[in-house]
């Protein structure tokens, strides 16, 4: 039950735990949408809810005892080595121009169709997806490199930018995706069986964006034109595989290696970023100062991965301790549609 506590005269009622546990869901999902960043609003909602259950009587100051051995769990987890090993791949790709080469060549390629360069940065996305892990990383490439031509060859720019978009989402479920890295630490469950589960949704996704572009360019001309242009419309077959092997040596180095049980995603990830070192070094990308970027861009994405988590932690911790697991346990349980309902409320 809560309390009130007399300042200066004032009335202030404590609310119980009942209430205090979706008020502090509530003010996560605002804190959210006003674009503060994610890591301080969930370490901020932790920290003001936890005074409030302090104060209130809910929550014994002690129980914050528990929050220092899993910070430090999570700074000594060896699975989270993997973060930094795929950015540092991912970043390496995105210097070295392989993304922008095969972009201009898939381009090429498939310029006789209606929409083909947009069809050809759902392929080239894909691919930059299973290698790079991170949808920053994919949605800026593919943005600077794909949307000024796009917008030159004519097509719609709600249609262009979607499809971006879209396309660099599939760094989530493709692997190795950072996402499913995190999930695998944090839910207990082997990433490599993420990884495999995840790589045949995550074509199937990739292949519906790719349908889907095909048929609104033919339903509403007006978003695409009917060729990139009349000279790009052939390409060597020799230029095609110099542009498409490198890529998917890397991914088959990678992925391969963790689905047959050569390496373990953290290994993986060191394969993967040497062998992008080698790719940008015979692309003639490597350099001290392409090194130097690469490096402080691993290191700002980690860091924000890192600063999330533990925001996260601190954020579960006080929530359970106000019983907001029950309270979520209870919404979940009481969904109209059993499994059905709660399947749709989850995907939603």
């Amino acid at each position: 039950m809560g309390f009130e506590l007399e300042v200066a005269g004032w009335g202030i009622a404590f609310f119980p735990g009942e209430v205090l546990a979706p008020l502090m869901f509530l003010a996560l999902i605002a804190a959210l949408l006003s674009g503060y960043p994610v890591a301080f609003g969930l370490g901020g909602v932790a920290v003001i809810f936890g005074l409030l259950g302090i104060v209130s009587g809910v929550i014994d100051p002690r129980f914050f005892s528990a929050l220092q051995p899993r910070i430090f769990g999570i700074m000594s987890n060896f699975t989270l080595l993997a973060i930094p090993t795929f950015v540092f791949m991912g970043a390496m790709l995105q210097i070295s121009g392989i993304a922008e080469r095969l972009l201009e060549a898939m381009g090429q390629l498939l310029g006789q169709l209606r929409g083909g360069l947009a069809l050809a940065v759902v392929l080239v996305g894909s691919l930059m997806a299973a290698t790079t892990g991170v949808t920053a990383a994919t949605v800026t490439t593919m943005g600077l490199i794909s949307l000024p031509a796009m917008l030159r060859s004519g097509y719609d720019k709600s249609f262009a930018s979607g499809v971006i978009v879209a396309s660099g989402t599939l760094g989530q479920l493709i692997p190795p995706s950072i996402v499913l890295v995190v999930l695998g630490d944090q839910l207990g469950v082997s990433v490599g069986d993420l990884f495999l589960g995840s790589l045949i949704p995550g074509l199937l996704m990739a292949g519906a964006f790719a349908l889907y572009v095909l048929v609104a360019s033919q339903l509403n001309p007006q978003l695409a034109p009917e060729r990139l242009s009349r000279t790009a419309a052939h390409v060597a077959p020799a230029q095609l595989l110099r542009v498409l092997i490198p890529p998917l040596v890397l991914i088959f180095l990678v992925l391969g290696s963790i689905f047959f049980g050569v390496a373990t995603p953290t290994e993986a990830g060191a394969l993967g970023a040497v062998g992008a070192m080698v790719l940008a070094a015979i692309e003639g990308g490597f350099s001290r100062s392409n090194l130097a970027k690469v490096c402080d861009e691993t290191l700002r994405v980690t860091a924000m991965v890192m600063a999330i988590l533990l925001g996260s932690t601190a954020f579960a911790l006080v929530f359970r301790s106000l019983g907001g697991d029950a309270m979520i346990r209870e919404v979940l349980v009481n969904l109209p549609g059993g499994q059905l309902g709660f399947l749709v409320v989850s995907m939603a």
